[in-house]
């Protein structure tokens, strides 16, 4: 039997292991095998990765923007020739599909850094007119410095590639701590940007658990801003500790999808279902409840069900494959918790809404449909995050206001309708970040702005393209006095 690998974090532009020498397995979703062994950091690796980091910020704030664009695009380019191997590791640590979904993360990935690259050459400040006729006012924007950086397991490659390009954008430096449960994808990203030319200390990865070193690089007052997607129980959690710390959170979600009476159906049927079972549902912006007319409720429900049963669960690699497994355990049980507790609310399952049979693995979870859930159900007040599709009719659009507004999370809803008149109407009102109309809730282009609306539990800030440089930025205020 083969030794399976020991792998590395990387501080100070050296491959480490813990200063505890200690270790956690990697875990393959799809078999439940274990394809590895991470090190387990501790709060002096995350302080030792702080100190690089700050070493070497004062090089990279000294580089022009336009030397840093031509390092981002090294980098891409590295990512882009690594391309298979990266979708591969993705695929095996995380569970997506290898076609469908790893390789098209891997490409989001390169461009979000060739994104990065462009937009710092064109973010430009004014000259601000004022009163004082002896005075000449401009503004600039400066390195935060030291960022740290959290990042969940559903895009392990693709999420990490909207803060770090940003930040050595910038000029800042960075301290990463990745999600436990695919360590291995962090690494094999950072294997690549060192390839690519990533001088020392400019992003410093550190592996363990979330309440150990991730919570070091949030306090430490070593770093100086914080840039985190996750959930929204840990974004809190985050906030409180960075007290006084700029922060960038992008945190969960569980838009509203709304179904109006004169919808195209074929239409909105499709991209639901593509909206609720990409990435088995793992995905902030997925489709995760919705609100059909009642003249239409019978034909969508028995058309996303048909679409559900359409959807082959199985090996990531295989070419048939439609939906791969959930990344852990954790995601499985709230998977049943959020269903049970909605039968035992009155809710009806019509499809799915356990794990299958015949697959090797146990994080496989069928795609899962519902109806009639209640305003106090967890699938309505909670982001789910799996491969699920709750439905409840409406005669009365106030009706369904009453469900949406039971919900405090507010990142991304979609409408369904052939009146642009209350297409209007609706998007207005929605109090989310993005709204979609027509489409599936998870479009989104990287340089279009994406975070949560105030007053809810979705985050802070915006991410995308000059908005996240604009995030991990201080705007500088410049007064010349002249005779």
């Amino acid at each position: 039997m083969a030794t399976l690998p020991t792998y590395s974090m990387f501080i100070g532009g050296k491959w480490v292991q813990s200063e505890s020498g200690k270790t956690y397995p990697a875990i393959n979703p799809t078999t439940g095998e274990t394809i590895g062994f991470v090190p387990e950091g501790t709060r002096e690796d995350a302080r030792k990765a702080i100190a690089a980091a700050r070493e070497a910020q004062p090089k990279l704030a000294k580089m022009t923007v336009w030397e840093r664009s031509k390092l981002l695009l090294k980098l891409a380019d590295a990512i882009e020739k690594r391309r298979e191997e990266l979708a591969r590791i993705l695929s095996l640590e995380q569970g997506h599909v290898y076609l469908t979904e790893s390789l098209p993360e891997v490409d989001l990935t390169a461009l979000n850094f060739r994104n990065a690259a462009e937009h710092i050459k064109w973010l430009e400040t004014p000259v601000i007119p004022v009163q004082d006729p002896n005075k000449r006012v401009i503004t600039i924007r400066q390195p935060r410095g030291v960022y740290a950086v959290l990042t969940p397991f559903n895009f392990p490659m693709a999420i990490p590639s909207e803060y770090l390009p940003y930040a050595l954008a910038a000029g800042n430096t960075v301290v990463w701590v990745p999600s436990p449960t695919t360590s291995i994808c962090a690494i094999k990203l950072m294997e690549t940007l060192v390839e690519g030319g990533l001088p020392e200390g400019f992003v410093n990865l550190v592996t363990g658990p979330g309440s150990v070193v991730g919570d070091e690089i949030v306090a430490n007052p070593g770093t100086d801003a914080i840039a985190m997607t996750g959930g929204s129980e840990t974004g809190k959690k985050v906030a409180e500790r960075a007290a006084g710390k700029p922060l960038l959170l992008e945190l969960g979600g569980n838009g509203p999808t709304i179904v109006l009476e004169d919808a195209d159906l074929e239409r909105a049927v499709k991209q639901i279902a593509k909206a609720a079972f990409f990435a088995a549902g793992q995905v902030c912006s997925a489709t995760e409840r919705v609100f059909v007319h009642k003249r239409l409720k019978e034909d969508f429900v028995d058309a996303i069900t048909e679409e559900a049963r359409s959807y082959r669960l199985g090996d990531p690699f295989d070419t048939q494959t439609m939906m791969g497994p959930l990344n852990n355990q954790g995601v499985v049980m709230k998977m049943k918790k959020h269903i049970a507790d909605a039968l035992d609310k009155g809710a009806k399952l019509v499809f799915g809404g356990k794990q299958p049979e015949g697959l090797s693995g146990q994080n496989f979870f069928e795609p899962t449909i519902i109806t009639d859930f209640t305003p106090d159900s967890l699938v309505n007040l909670e982001e789910t995050f799996g491969p699920i599709i709750p439905i409840v009719g409406f005669d009365d659009e106030e009706e369904a206001w009453q469900y949406i507004e039971a919900c405090d999370l507010g990142l991304v809803s979609a409408v369904f309708t052939k009146d642009i008149n209350k297409a209007w109407r609706w998007a207005e009102r929605l109090r989310t970040g993005i709204v979609v109309v027509n489409d599936f809730s998870n479009y989104w282009e990287t340089h279009i702005p994406f975070g949560g609306m105030a007053g809810k539990r979705s985050g802070i800030g915006r991410l995308g393209g000059k908005y996240t440089l604009l995030e991990m930025t201080d705007l500088k205020t410049i007064a010349f006095h002249i005779e």
